[in-house]
């Protein structure tokens, strides 16, 4: 059998399904017997690389690939792409693969080809060059330890010393593949080429090839994690017709950067914690994860969830493109990967018939009926506050209060009576409490408990809570793997559901969270609901999703808020960088209602325009604050003669603009998004403000940016923010100049 590598194929032609097909074909038969006549595998005459070879796809289509053939080992072959007959046998020619002097990393070169094909704009621009001191002379930093340090290729690293700003080097990565492209990036921001060379896995002294064995030093340079970004071994006949078929695949499916890699397969001694801002590839890490613990053991129960279902939905889909192979088992405790929201999981627990249950609600809820089939109504806590709250302060009177307060202190602690709540530690509420206030307080808190166990109803945090209990009184724990996505958005009982699923073992819990995106539930601290991270967390910080100037926008919206993360450490957006480029955001101020939708009907049928025969509508995203403004701008788009669809929960459609949520819209990607309506009254809402205490108004005021920053980082290339009236507060007041209308 041979090893197939699926190599960098930007110099390939674009090609049709039909031939997609048969280049998978003809690489399947290569990886089973290289040896087969009709295959075709031949040298080229007069080639830079004797190791270069073309294949018979068909009549007319050669396919260029590699042969690198060591001492005890089978033939590895590097598919660089499909050509028509001629074309392939020039592009052979020229073609070499070598193994970089400095940092042992496999690379694809061609001679009389520039490593850079079309010169940065801020070379070819007419203009004078600027005086401003280029920005790596400013970072100490010059070609000789560019390229004598890191590697770099002379070329690029002779174009990244003319750079004076880090938008010029974002540029100029964009158009330099692989680890390359990636080392730029790291370094505009700052980071020393030590620390670059590090997250590159680059060792200071680079053993030198073997003399008589060449194929051999090509072979282990191919397997450099650095070198993945751009060479993936393909280990079994789906996955090649994946990579093969699939354009996006190698988007980010197989191509990991070395630090992706690492968090994906090392193994911890017990629960680690990964963060990283919007795009990072925190998701990616996670679904890459699990497919290497269920390849490792595929006797492992291992438990893929998130905050809700439309997330898990999205995770599930994902990790099914990633490895259809992979087995998906149907509850929790079977051989597997589970893949459930977390109040999904929770259920499978409270429902699987455990004698445990009566004991467990007890010890959560106290004396009351042991019914847990329904949930208490949206508005208990309105209804409570109505019967018990006679004696609360007009700063008290909110739903908002009392929910954070029963789910942050009253459940995560147990607390079953007024005596237990009069001594329990409120750290972190903000909101003090004296003995009379907590008296009030238990009021409310006991008309709630009495109201559901009337009707047999516990709400989400109750039903976590109980489930928790149920899986420490049996002493079961049905995974021995638990991976969690959106960490952030999860409440201390979920924390403690999760730390229950799973014993205190080596690689139990992996977390993946972002602070700053947390747009649900109260801000905790993880050692509080025994989970310890200490010494295990990391962060990514580079952005595959969002070009440099989108995200520059969306983290300016953050701006002069403390972040804090799971660990109760600080966060900061200063070091987030992106490996893209694009077009600045566009901000659009409109006098009235009816100009603003007329402004967003003109944007959105512009991008449908500039769609190839309309194929792709469901790629532009559409981002309200509230369902009803949704509805209502459907219909005034309508009205305008441009298509759209408004989306709730259900899996996104093809076919039109997609006018969605902010919340909603979690988790997801436009190649082109519009945020409609940020003015003054809608964001923040007006609604989650009111009768709010002063003291939590600011976490509320918080979680109103980070929606805001979701929404702008859902962006891929284009960004439209339009308003009428005043402008939201929380929009950026240095990016408060609006284009014209």
């Amino acid at each position: 059998m041979s090893q197939i590598i699926l190599g960098p194929q930007q110099h390939a032609p674009q090609i049709d399904g039909s031939v997609k097909s048969k280049a998978y074909k003809f690489l399947e038969k290569l990886a089973e017997n290289d040896t087969l006549p009709g295959l075709h595998i031949e040298p080229i005459n007069n080639s830079i690389d004797p190791r270069v070879r073309t294949g018979r796809v068909d009549d007319f289509w050669r396919a260029v690939v590699f042969k690198v053939q060591g001492r005890e080992q089978d033939a590895i072959y590097v598919y660089l792409g499909v050509w028509p007959h001629d074309a392939a046998i020039e592009f052979a020619r020229k073609a070499r693969l070598e193994v970089n002097p400095v940092n042992g990393i496999a690379e694809l070169l061609l001679s009389d080809t520039p490593v850079v094909a079309a010169p940065p704009s801020f070379v070819a621009a007419s203009e004078p060059a600027s005086p401003a001191e280029p920005l790596f002379a400013r970072l100490g930093l010059g070609v000789d330890a560019l390229v004598g340090e890191l590697g770099l290729d002379a070329e690029v690293a002779e174009l990244a010393v003319e750079c004076t700003a880090a938008e010029d080097v974002v540029e100029l990565a964009s158009l330099v593949t692989g680890w390359q492209g990636v080392a730029l990036i790291d370094l505009s921001a700052g980071r020393s080429v030590t620390a670059v060379k590090e997250s590159l896995a680059i060792c200071d002294e680079v053993p030198p090839p073997p003399a008589q064995d060449p194929d051999t030093a090509l072979a282990t340079a191919l397997r450099h994690p650095a070198a993945r970004l751009q060479f993936a071994f393909i280990e079994d006949d789906d996955e090649l017709r994946r990579a093969i078929e699939d354009a996006d695949f190698a988007a980010w499916r197989v191509f990991l950067h070395p630090e992706q890699r690492t968090y994906a397969e090392s193994s911890w001694k017990g629960s680690f914690r990964l963060s990283g801002g919007a795009g990072t590839g925190k998701t990616v890490v996670l679904l890459h994860r699990a497919r290497h613990l269920a390849r490792k053991n595929p006797d492992a129960r291992i438990v893929l969830t998130t905050y809700n279902k439309t997330l898990a939905d999205a995770l599930l889909r994902d990790l099914k493109i990633l490895d259809p192979t992979i087995t998906i088992a149907d509850k929790l405790g079977d051989p597997g990967i589970v893949v459930r929201g977390v109040d999904s999981a929770v259920r499978g627990v409270l429902h699987s018939g455990s004698s445990y249950v009566e004991r467990a609600v007890e010890r959560v809820l106290g004396s009351r009926t042991s019914q847990v089939g329904t949930m208490t109504d949206r508005y208990a806590w309105r209804d409570a506050i109505t019967a018990g709250g006679s004696e609360l302060g007009p700063n008290l009177k909110s739903p908002a209060f009392f929910k954070s307060e029963y789910e942050l202190v009253v459940l995560a602690n147990r607390v079953r009576t007024f005596g237990e709540y009069a001594k329990v530690r409120r750290a972190g509420r903000g909101v003090p409490l004296d003995r009379r206030a907590r008296s009030a307080v238990w009021e409310v808190i006991n008309a709630y408990r009495l109201n559901a166990a009337i009707h047999g109803s516990v709400d989400f945090a109750e039903s976590a809570a109980i489930a928790a209990e149920v899986l420490d009184l049996s002493g079961e724990r049905p995974a021995d793997h638990v991976l969690v996505d959106e960490g952030q958005d999860l409440g201390p009982t979920h924390w403690q559901f999760l730390r229950a699923l799973v014993p205190v073992s080596r690689d139990d819990l992996f977390i993946a969270e972002d602070s700053h995106q947390r747009i649900y539930g109260n801000r905790l601290i993880l050692k509080n609901v025994g989970i310890e991270i200490v010494g295990r967390s990391r962060r990514l910080r580079l952005n595959y999703r969002t070009t440099a100037q989108n995200l520059r926008y969306a983290v300016s919206v953050l701006t002069g808020t403390e972040f804090v993360d799971l660990e109760e450490a600080a966060e900061d957006t200063s070091d987030y960088r992106s490996a893209r480029t694009g077009p600045v955001p566009r901000l659009i101020a409109a006098a009235s209602v009816a100009e603003e939708l007329d402004q967003a009907a003109t944007v959105v049928r512009t991008w449908l325009e500039e769609l190839a025969d309309g194929v792709g509508q469901e790629t532009i995203g559409i981002l309200v604050r509230t369902e009803r403004a949704g509805e209502q701008l459907v219909r005034a788009l309508d009205e305008r003669h441009v298509p759209s669809r408004f989306v709730s929960d259900k899996t996104v459609p093809s076919g039109k603009p997609v006018v969605m949520t902010m919340h909603r819209a979690k988790g997801m990607e436009f190649a082109r998004v519009l945020i409609f309506g940020v003015d003054s009254s809608a964001l923040p809402a007006q609604f989650a403000l009111k009768n709010v205490a002063e003291a939590e108004r600011a976490d509320i005021l918080q979680r109103e940016k980070s929606l805001l920053y979701v929404a702008a980082t859902r962006a891929r290339d284009e960004l439209v923010i339009i308003w009428a009236g005043e402008p939201s507060e929380l929009l950026p007041e240095d990016e408060a100049t609006a284009t014209p209308t």
